[in-house]
């Protein structure tokens, strides 16, 4: 397995231009959470270009948090293209179980075969056909719960999966790792999760092997996480804190040993 540190290199040599449709939300802080990494963002949804910017973009982000039929519609074209050009792809599923729109317009989404699915432990049970105790777009679920579910989505769908959380678990189906670090004021930021998904995205246009690339984002994430933690007051402080230390964050600092065999 690529180290994070060499992940993080390649993808900051790389400067990747990704593609993001993600919600209203997040928009903001996920492209200044790309920026401070080192990538370059595209917020580029609408169906009459979608499809057209995947096939510039490094790599394509879809997040289906604020869905209506033409963002649906856009996603589709773009992940079509992605998959015919070769593009990686992260499907991001927000609450995919809350709604009839949600869930049938993630169960297209996985038909489009993405390279990366990366949700929390509730969304992740829903796409494994589980039960789940998710609250509208929070996780009602441990990370723990999820990890057969997780296991059992990446060999069917061919993807890896990513289930973020206290401790972060990543699997290809076979390989699989778990991520310590990051801070609990993360989720009391709006976005954050979306944000992530933005930045796995970078990395999987810039790291060869999804399964690497994923592991390179997440660790990125802990250690910015933890390291904005040790000057917040509060979620207030804690935002610019974050991205100032997503800036921050060298091969030297990013902690491969936080990334331990599951």
């Amino acid at each position: 397995m690529t180290a994070p540190s060499q992940s993080l290199a390649s993808m900051r040599e790389a400067a990747p231009l990704v593609q993001c449709i993600t919600n209203y939300v997040a928009m903001n802080f996920a492209a200044n959470t790309l920026l401070a990494a080192g990538a370059a963002p595209a917020m580029v949804h609408d169906v009459e270009e979608a499809g057209e910017f995947a096939a510039i973009a490094g790599a394509l982000t879809i997040n289906i948090g604020t869905l209506s039929p033409r963002w649906v519609a856009g996603m589709i074209e773009a992940s079509s293209v992605a998959a015919k050009t070769g593009k990686p792809w992260v499907l991001d599923p927000v609450a995919c179980f809350a709604t009839g729109l949600r869930r049938e317009a993630t169960s297209r989404l996985m038909q489009k075969s993405p390279t990366i699915v990366r949700g929390n432990a509730s969304e992740i049970l829903a796409i494994g056909g589980q039960d789940s105790s998710g609250k509208g777009v929070d996780a009602g679920d441990s990370v723990t719960a999820a990890e057969a579910a997780a296991r059992d989505v990446a060999q069917r769908a061919g993807s890896v999966v990513a289930v973020t959380g206290e401790v972060d678990f990543v699997t290809d189906g076979s390989r699989a790792v778990r991520i310590s670090g990051g801070s609990p004021l993360m989720p009391k930021v709006t976005a954050s999760g979306c944000a992530l998904t933005c930045l796995v995205g970078a990395y999987a246009a810039a790291v060869e092997d999804p399964f690497d690339a994923t592991v390179g984002a997440l660790a990125h994430f802990a250690a910015a996480g933890a390291e904005a933690a040790k000057v917040a007051q509060g979620p207030g402080s804690f935002l610019p804190a974050f991205l100032d230390a997503v800036a921050a964050v060298t091969p030297e600092t990013i902690g491969d040993d936080r990334v331990q065999a599951a």
